[in-house]
Parts: C-alpha cells; structure tokens; sequence
C-alpha cells in the first residue's frame, strides 16, 4: 500500500497488499488482512479487525463507538471476516461491555446503506439488502437473508436459512429455514428455493415443511406443537435445531400469518 492521499495510522496493522484508496483514514488499532481493498472516503476506526480479500466500498464507515448511552468509552471490537463485501455508505458500529464485539462472518454481502449496530453477531454467507437495519444484539445464523428496508428490533435472534421479505418489522425470532413477511412478521412458509440452492435435498425440505406445518397449521400452541414434532418426527439435525431455536427463544417466535 502507498497511497499518499489516505492517512493510516502508524499503529495501524496492514497486510503489504492491502488496496486503501485516496481520501480513506484508518485509525490506530487496526488489523486489515491480506488482499482486501478499501475504497475511497471509507472510515476504519479503533478495535476494526478486517478480514482476508474483503471489499469495503466508498463512504463506509467501520467500527464506529455504538450509539448506545451506556457506552461508557470501553474497548471494544467491530470483526469482519474473509471475503466480505461492504457496500457503499454502510456503517457497523463495535461492541459495548455487553459482549465486547460486534462480528460479521465470511462470504457476506452488507449492500448500500444498511446498519449493524453494537453487539451484533452475522453469521457466514449472509446478506443485508439495501437499507437494512439491525439494532443492538441482534443474531443472524448462517445464510440469512434480509430483503430491502428491513428494520429489525434489538435482541432479536433470525435463524440460519431464514429470508425476511422486503420492508418488514422483526420485532419476533424467525426460526430457522424459514420466510417471513406481512405485518405484524409472520411465517409465509419455508425458504424452499433457498434451500435447493445450497444442497437441500427434495426428502430434508419435505421434513423441513412437515415440522413447520405442525407448528403453524396445525392449530396446537407453541407448547404443544414442540411435544408431537418430538415424539412424530424423526430426531435428525433440521428438527433438533428448530426445536432448540424455538425453546431458547427469548422475545419469542413469530406467529402463522392470519388474513383479517
């Protein structure tokens, strides 16, 4: 890197082929990996730690002090993994003393305009549509897929394979393999065409639906609904990791859509 018209910090640590563009600033306390390039007017400020061949386009800004009030100046991180892509004008902020980082995983796309707040964790391979936001705490597992204009409230928890429709509320947990729409956020099916693009067999998306079918069509409450997909359903890797998503469910899952 010699690009006399960005300013890096001498305490900055850069891999020798990192691409920093003119009028970027990179603060101290800063780790970027091998082959990634970072666009013109990008901020990288203290506790970022960027990954291997990662993307950051003009007017981002990472590892911004949370908008939090009760962040209190602690150090903290904002962890981006390899292979990364984040669109122009996205800002991510680091972690409070609640976690102590906030962190994006390999292989994501954040596109333009989308926030990641305080203590976030975004799971591998997922992607942010244009003018998504997510408060503080929020979990996304592997595979997620946020539409445009997604608002998600803090400590929600979006399960791995889940794709949220465009312009939705999240203020519920949306279990895993499944899409969720509608106001106020409720479950439109599973993400059947996104599960037969990453390997999904027709036998697994069948057993995938049957689970959601007794959970949301079957007219049984959460309760009773979890007892027979235990005792009915085969104990495979999909059915413990729904059951296990819905019991830790803290703020609770979103319901079955009803036309009124």
């Amino acid at each position: 890197m010699n690009q006399p018209l960005a300013y890096v910090h001498p305490g900055a640590k850069i891999a020798t082929n990192v691409v920093v563009e003119p009028f970027t600033t990179i603060y101290n306390d800063v780790t970027i990996g091998a082959g990634t390039w970072i666009g013109s007017n990008v901020t990288v400020m203290e506790g970022a730690r960027i990954g291997k061949n990662c993307r950051i386009f003009p007017g981002a800004v990472i590892s911004a002090i949370p908008q939090d009030l009760k962040f209190e100046g602690e150090d903290s991180l904002a962890i981006i993994g390899d292979n990364t892509i984040i669109r122009e004008c996205v800002t991510v902020n680091r972690g409070t003393k609640a976690s102590g980082k906030t962190q994006i995983g390999n292989n994501c796309l954040i596109m333009a305009t989308s926030h990641i707040a305080h203590d976030c964790r975004i799971g591998n391979h997922c992607i942010l549509a244009n003018g998504s936001v997510i408060a503080g705490h929020v979990t996304l597992g592997d595979y997620a897929i946020l539409s445009g204009l997604v608002a998600v409230h803090q400590f929600i928890h979006i399960g791995s394979h889940a794709l949220v429709s465009g312009g939705s509320l999240v203020r519920k947990d949306v279990p895993p393999y499944t899409k969720a729409g509608k106001e106020p956020i409720s479950y439109i099916g599973i993400n059947s065409i996104g599960l037969r693009r990453r390997g999904f067999l027709t036998d697994k998306i069948r057993e995938i639906q049957n689970i959601y079918r007794i959970l949301y069509q079957k007219n049984y409450n959460t309760t009773q609904a979890l007892e027979i997909i235990e005792a009915e359903m085969e104990a495979t890797k999909e059915r413990d990791q729904i059951i296990l998503f819905i019991k830790n469910s803290q703020r609770g899952i979103m319901k079955g859509y009803l036309s009124i």
